[in-house]
């Protein structure tokens, strides 16, 4: 069982305004594991797809609550985004790149995939009705260059 060193919790309203302060709040709970500018830049990217979901999909009609979850680990960020909106209908189908159930929005559907090429492991649990919970995970590289000058 992994050590957690650290957590933070966030909970808002489904709003798209809400996408960059949950950005920015995770990727500011992951700085203190120093990792570099990519990894950052993927963490801030993969939370921004997955909250990003929950804003459009889970609440399309009325507004609601996306919680964020993270946990830092010796070298790990473990991040959870969810819903308790419609819920995901087929996991595998909405996993396939392009798919989409908003085809009038400008996005084209690569939310899934994104997130999985940013980020270690993904895990998607989804129940009809009741909502959805993403867990993304990411290792954070030792520099160890910086280490071994000192």
């Amino acid at each position: 069982m992994k050590n957690i060193k650290n957590e933070m919790k966030l909970e808002f309203s489904s709003k798209s305004t809400n996408e960059a302060f949950a950005r920015i709040s995770v990727a500011a709970f992951a700085s203190q594991l120093d990792p570099t500018i990519e990894e950052i830049a993927d963490i801030k990217t993969s939370v921004s797809e997955a909250v990003t979901n929950a804003i459009i999909h889970a609440y399309p009609n009325t507004d609601g609550i996306v919680k964020v979850r993270a946990f830092l680990y010796d070298n790990e960020i473990e991040i959870e985004v969810s819903d308790t909106g419609e819920g995901i209908e087929n996991i595998e189908e909405a996993r396939e790149p392009l798919y989409t159930t908003k085809g009038n929005l400008e996005r084209s559907g690569m939310g899934f995939t994104i997130m999985e090429n940013f980020m270690d492991e993904l895990k998607v649990e989804s129940i009809v009705g009741l909502g959805t919970k993403i867990t993304m995970n990411k290792k954070i590289k030792k520099n160890m260059s910086l280490e071994n000058t000192y």
